[in-house]
């Protein structure tokens, strides 16, 4: 009822009653219902059934359909049709949007269809209009293109001319140089094979004398002349300089020589030989082929298959340290004697694949090696010995690294960075002249061989900058480096010299790497200074004291001097300081005697000498000053040590090296001494002092690589010195820490395994006289290479040896020498010393063993005084001993027990027993001469004599045997008593110690002489090679050299031939042998020297001699003895011809003879016998000669005597002769006295006068020994005992 009200005006009544009342007509009602308006219910209608009837509980169809079904359906339609009128109230909008939008749809569809319509005929005009523009695009790009492209190219056109526009003069220049070289190509194709081949060998002098003063005028002076390129460099045509730079970072030396060495290594195609003294070559190569490099040693274990494999694979193989000879296994190898078309090889006795890639180095360390010539003919010799200005650069940059690291560091950053500029520049030039090359058509178009234009010129461009910043930084870097300049030239002369002392003696060795060690030490000891030059100073004075040191505890005293005098005078010549010319005066001292002197303190000597110094600007009237102020020069010459004294007049202000020049004519015994003060002054005295470094300081400088090597001398043992630091470390034989083995014996197998446990553990090896075994020494020397890495740092090697009597004897290799200390130890000297040292040998308790205590106190010391006698006699050289011996403690030990023994067994002293016993075989067993041993009966004489017991035996003038004392009271009576050192101490002349230093003196100065560098300037303006020198001596002595004798017409002259005649045949036919090998040898020598023919070591030997004025060897073996210098020994043949020819011209006897002027002297002194016996009819086996010496000179005969014969030419040694007296004793100072005639004659052994006669030996020189010729028995007053004592002898030459 609520719902169906009318227009929404809902009845009040809504009772049952006025439902049944609504619902009366069903069918109405029934229809009413169906067509409800649902859709629009009055509000009113509404709101009255929700609030009353829906919010009913009751009102709900199930509750409802329990009283009425009728009535829950009716329920139902109401809750329904509000249900359906809410949802239509919020879909109708919708519905109403729907129907608004299908309408718009509808209405935008048609205009749609309209558009379409539209759009379709638009869309056919622009395709039209698209086509249309897409064909004018294109049109418009390809335009573009081109026009794009032709810009390119213009532009690439105009980088590509401005690129090469600066390469044009430069290529124009080129073309002309190559148009050039191509004349030239053949000349210098052929002078750079012939740099390869040949030059390897020689010194940087010699290689440019070579090249510039043979080759390129040999080729220039041909009828059809060979064009050369003017100053071609034949590292220039072999090499660039980026290929050279490399090979700097590679560690070669950037000096001339090594790139030179490192040019012809890499061009030779034989097999390259590297003389690498100093190791410098073999550390380039080892770095330049890196791992690549297969090494081996000859000998080592698998050597050869290392070899055979590197053959078959085409791999490099170094071999180093050979020596002058190669295994033969080798030899078809070094000959690439190949097999089966060079494909095989044969090695030993296999045959191995061959590939042509295969490469061989050769390698030695010896610095003089002499090859076969086989061996230089199958490979290309190349010196790579350092040389002094090289190794000066090499110490410059190692003692600025260490003074001014920072310097040296931009030093070597800029080196290796202009190194890499020039790498780089040559890689991209090297690039665009391949891309150049290899364009075809037009090139406008490669832009990348533009770009690389570009990019080559910006490189070079900026190169260029920074090689400029480069040089200015260089310039700046080399001024600061040049302050230390002088230091390191110091060192590089210092090596030098050191390096030279092994002419002096082959111990004396001494390698770059060790030298280097003593150089950074002293950099590290010298002093500090705020002042680069003081700093400098300081640097050289250390570094000349520590390599003075180091150098110096392993020379003899003998060569301490030598190497003082050479040092100084290189620093000196080095600095400027002394004139070349006046140093080689002083050392040649080349003089003849000629000039007979005006005054009686200098002999003719010393005036010869004096006259040819006064033929120069600097000694001009020397001569005239010392005539006409002869008491000033006497007081000088007189002095008994004129090197302290000041010279007369103007010549006290001469430099120091003029005094010494002036000092070595008129007193050439005190030279040492001189020369010792000249060092003293020019390089401080504690270069003079002679203190010895202490062992212990020594030891602290080894290490297992660095052995201690002892040059041993007679009398010492060094080895104490080991053994007592070795208790105080804890090295002793008890502990199993020192191995002691003496070699000889088998016990090199004993030496081998003790070195393998002490470089395991840690001890000390002392190998003992290894110079025993010399074929064991090349093991020993790859032993100590072997531990000297990776072995226990405490281990050490202990080595001792003597030295070789001659060079030709020496076994010790030079690696050993080189690596080690070397460390000498000599007895003392002087008779003080030896007569203690003697003494030393003995104790309190060695005095007090024997029952007969006076007698034995009194001869022990006379033993000892015998001893010292006997072994400090030797330092007087031949008129000491003719032979050196070596006398040694153990013979006085012995000698003592033996007369321990005797004077035990004997009531009396048996005076015979022990002279022989001491004297035949004690001492008289090392005495190999019978004049010696004359010499030791005569000292055992004249010392053990029952005088000796009463206290009136006087062992020397001054010095009577002592008396009974004990051990303490022996030593200070020594002290006290001795008198001072003197010749007469052991029964010489004082003259004696007067020629002994004269000897010592001219040694010393040829020594020097023998180790100037050979290609040193000397002097300014007259310049003169060693070439030249020994080119003048050899025509000189040419021109001199007499014909042969004409033996044929000689025997012609008389068919006689008595004694007489036949000593002259004899003596004329030994001249022509000689004077032929002279005159062959010379013509030899010069077409060597010319280039005609090979220098062989006989010719090289023979230039040597020439330049050091000596006599050859091989004139030597065929003349006679003499101790002349060269000019001397020529001026005497020529003397000897003349006498010759003299005789030879009647062939009658001369009226004296010049018995000195005989190859043999003894066949003349025998044909006196020979003809008296004739004569006589005497048994020649029974006659004997007899002299006299006449009061008369050669000029005061006119004949010979009826028999016999007159000599002349003898000088006495030791004494003098008086026609009163006989022998007498000496002048001071007049050394060998010229004897009068002697008549020489034939009688009767039983004839022959015994009583107060000297027999006296004759010599022919004053070596003795050897030169034995006669025995003179001449007249004396004296004891001869005396005579024989000082030495006495007569000599034919002096």
């Amino acid at each position: 009822m609520a719902l169906m009200a009318p227009r929404g005006k809902v009845p009040k009544d809504r009772s049952w009653k006025a439902a049944k009342i609504f619902m009366g007509k069903v069918d109405d009602f029934l229809q009413a219902l169906i067509h409800y308006d649902k859709e629009h219910i009055p509000e009113n209608c509404l709101k009255v059934v929700k609030e009353e009837y829906l919010k009913n509980p009751e009102f709900h169809p199930d509750l409802v359909r329990t009283k009425s079904f009728a009535a829950s359906g009716l329920c139902a339609w109401v809750i329904n049709i509000i249900r359906y009128y809410e949802v239509f109230c919020d879909v109708e909008p919708k519905r109403q949007a729907l129907s608004q939008a299908n309408t718009d749809l509808d209405t935008a569809t048609g205009k749609l269809e309209t558009i379409r319509k539209k759009l379709v005929d638009l869309d056919a005009n622009l395709r039209r209009l698209t086509t249309r523009f897409e064909k004018a695009t294109a049109e418009k790009v390809r335009c573009q293109d081109e026009v794009t492209r032709t810009n390119r190219t213009i532009e690439l056109a105009n980088r590509l001319v401005k690129g090469l526009e600066s390469e044009n003069i430069r290529w124009a220049q080129s073309v002309q140089l190559f148009e050039a070289q191509e004349k030239t190509l053949c000349g210098d194709t052929l002078l750079t094979a012939a740099f390869v081949s040949y030059i390897g060998s020689f010194t940087r002098h010699y290689r440019q004398e070579l090249v510039e003063s043979m080759w390129i005028p040999f080729l220039k002076s041909q009828k059809v002349p060979i064009p050369l390129t003017e100053g071609l460099d034949p590292i220039g045509m072999l090499t660039d300089n980026a290929t050279v730079a490399a090979w700097n970072n590679e560690g070669l030396p950037s000096d001339r020589m090594s790139t030179e060495n490192a040019t012809i290594l890499t061009n030779c195609e034989r097999w390259p030989l590297m003389i690498d003294p100093q190791q410098q070559g073999i550390k380039w190569i080892k770095n330049k082929y890196g791992s690549d490099l297969k090494v081996v040693c000859l000998g080592q274990k698998g050597y050869l298959d290392t070899i055979e494999r590197a053959v078959a694979g085409g791999e490099t193989v170094l071999i180093e340290n050979l020596e002058e000879t190669v295994e033969p296994v080798l030899d078809t190898l070094l000959g690439r004697n190949t097999i089966k078309k060079g494909r095989y090889i044969r090695i030993g006795d296999k045959e191995c694949e061959y590939s042509s890639r295969f490469r061989l180095i050769l390698h030695t360390k010896l610095a003089n090696p002499h090859y076969k010539p086989e061996m230089q003919a199958q490979s290309t010799l190349i010196n790579f010995t350092v040389t002094r200005d090289g190794l000066e650069e090499q110490l410059l940059a190692e003692v600025v690294s260490t003074e001014r690291p920072d310097l040296e560091k931009l030093k070597s950053e800029l080196t290796k960075q202009q190194n890499d500029f020039k790498i780089e520049l040559k890689r991209l030039e090297g690039e665009l002249l391949t891309r150049l090359s290899a364009a075809k058509g037009s090139f406008l178009g490669d832009t990348v061989l533009v770009e690389k234009l570009e990019t080559t010129k910006l490189t070079a461009a900026e190169i260029e900058c920074k090689v400029f910043e480069a040089k200015e930084n260089e310039i700046k870097i080399n001024e600061a480096r040049e302050f230390y300049r002088p230091a390191a030239e110091r060192a590089s002369v210092l090596y030098f010299i050191i390096n030279d002392l092994s002419k002096i003696n082959p111990m004396y060795q001494f390698s770059l790497k060790t030298f280097n060690i003593v150089f950074h030490k002293a950099i590290e000891r010298a002093e500090k200074c705020d002042e680069v030059q003081e700093r400098v100073v300081s640097l050289k004075d250390c570094i000349t004291y520590s390599v003075f040191l180091y150098t110096s505890r392993g020379l003899f005293e003998r060569d301490k001097l030598t190497f003082l005098s050479q040092t100084a005078f290189q620093i000196l010549l080095i600095n400027k300081a002394i004139d070349p010319q006046e140093l080689d005066f002083l050392l040649r001292f080349n003089i003849e005697l000629s000039s007979k002197s005006p005054v009686h303190f200098l002999s003719s000597q010393a005036w010869s000498a004096i006259k040819t110094m006064s033929m120069w600007d600097g000694f001009r009237g020397l001569d005239r000053d010392i005539e006409g102020s002869a008491k000033r020069w006497k007081k000088l010459v007189e002095s008994e040590c004129p090197e302290r004294e000041k010279f007369p007049q103007e010549w006290k202000n001469k430099s120091s090296l003029q005094k010494l020049i002036m000092l070595r004519a008129l007193r050439p015994d005190r030279m040492t001494y001189a020369v010792r003060n000249y060092v003293e002054e020019n390089m401080g005295s504690k270069y003079v002092e002679g203190a010895r470094m202490e062992f212990a300081k020594s030891y602290e400088e080894s290490s297992p690589a660095t052995p201690v090597f002892f040059i041993l001398s007679a009398g010492v043992n060094p080895l104490k010195d080991v053994e007592s630091l070795g208790k105080k470390l804890g090295f002793t034989i008890d502990l199993g820490k020192l191995h002691n083995v003496s070699l000889g014996q088998g016990q090199e197998v004993v030496a081998e395994k003790a070195l393998e446990k002490a470089s395991h553990e840690g001890h000390w090896v002392i190998l003992q006289n290894v110079h025993l075994v010399a074929k064991w020494l090349g093991t020993l020397e790859k032993l100590l290479e072997k531990y000297s890495e990776g072995s226990h740092p405490d281990y050490r090697v202990f080595i001792s040896a003597e030295p070789a009597a001659t060079p030709d004897e020496h076994s010790i290799p030079q690696g050993i020498l080189e690596n080690s200390i070397k460390i000498t130890n000599e007895p003392p000297t002087g008779m003080l010393a030896n007569l203690h040292a003697a003494l030393y040998n003995f104790d309190q308790d060695t005095l007090e063993m024997c029952a007969r205590e006076q007698e034995f106190k009194s001869i022990l010391f006379c033993l000892c005084y015998f001893h010292a006698c006997v072994a400090e006699r030797r330092k007087f050289g031949p008129q000491g001993w003719n032979r050196s011996y070596p006398f040694n403690t153990g013979d006085l030990t012995i000698s003592v027990n033996v007369l321990y023994n005797y004077l035990e067994a004997n009531t009396k002293v048996p005076w015979e027993d022990l002279c022989y016993l001491f004297g035949e075989i004690m001492y008289g067993g090392h005495i190999t001469d019978d004049w010696d041993r004359r010499l030791c009966h005569t000292y055992l004489e004249e010392f053990m004599h029952p005088d000796m017991l009463e206290g009136e035996l006087f062992l020397a003038p001054g010095f009577v045997a002592p008396p009974n004392l004990d051990y303490v009271g022996y030593h200070k009576y020594v002290d006290d008593v001795l008198p001072p050192e003197s010749p007469v101490l052991y029964g010489l002349h004082p003259n004696a110690e007067i020629e002994f230093l004269t000897v010592i003196s001219d040694n010393l100065f040829r020594t020097i002489l023998e180790m100037q560098p050979r290609d040193l300037a000397i002097g300014e303006g007259s310049v003169q090679t060693a070439e030249e020198k020994v080119k003048n001596v050899l025509d000189d002595i040419l021109e001199k050299l007499p014909e042969k004798f004409n033996m044929h017409e000689i025997m012609l002259k008389t068919s006689e031939r008595t004694p007489y005649i036949v000593v002259c045949f004899q003596e004329c036919e030994r001249m022509n042998l000689l004077i032929h090998e002279i005159r062959r040898s010379l013509k030899e020598l010069d077409l060597g020297l010319k280039g005609e023919l090979t220098i062989s070591s006989e010719m090289e030997a023979l230039q040597s001699a020439l330049y050091y004025d000596t006599v050859p060897g091989s004139w030597t073996k065929l003349a006679y003895p003499s101790t002349y210098g060269l000019g001397q020994w020529i001026n005497d043949l020529l003397l000897r011809c003349r006498e010759l020819d003299t005789w030879t011209q009647d062939l009658v006897l001369p009226a004296v003879v010049w018995l000195s002027g005989f190859f043999n002297p003894q066949s003349f002194l025998t044909s006196i016998m020979q003809s008296m016996a004739r004569k006589n009819e005497w048994p020649l086996d029974k006659m004997c000669l007899t002299v006299d010496v006449t009061k008369k000179t050669k000029d005061d005969y006119g004949h010979p005597p009826r028999e016999g014969a007159y000599i002349h030419g003898l000088y006495m040694e030791g004494a003098r002769w008086d026609a009163q007296c006989g022998i007498t004793e000496a002048w001071l100072k007049d050394l060998t006295p010229a004897m009068p005639v002697i008549y020489v004659r034939a009688i009767p052994v039983d004839r022959q006068e015994t009583k107060s006669i000297y027999a006296c030996p004759v010599y022919k020189t004053k070596t003795r020994g050897p030169t034995y010729v006669w025995t003179f028995n001449l007249k004396t007053k004296e004891k001869p005992a005396r005579w024989i004592l000082a030495g006495v002898a007569l000599l034919l030459s002096v």
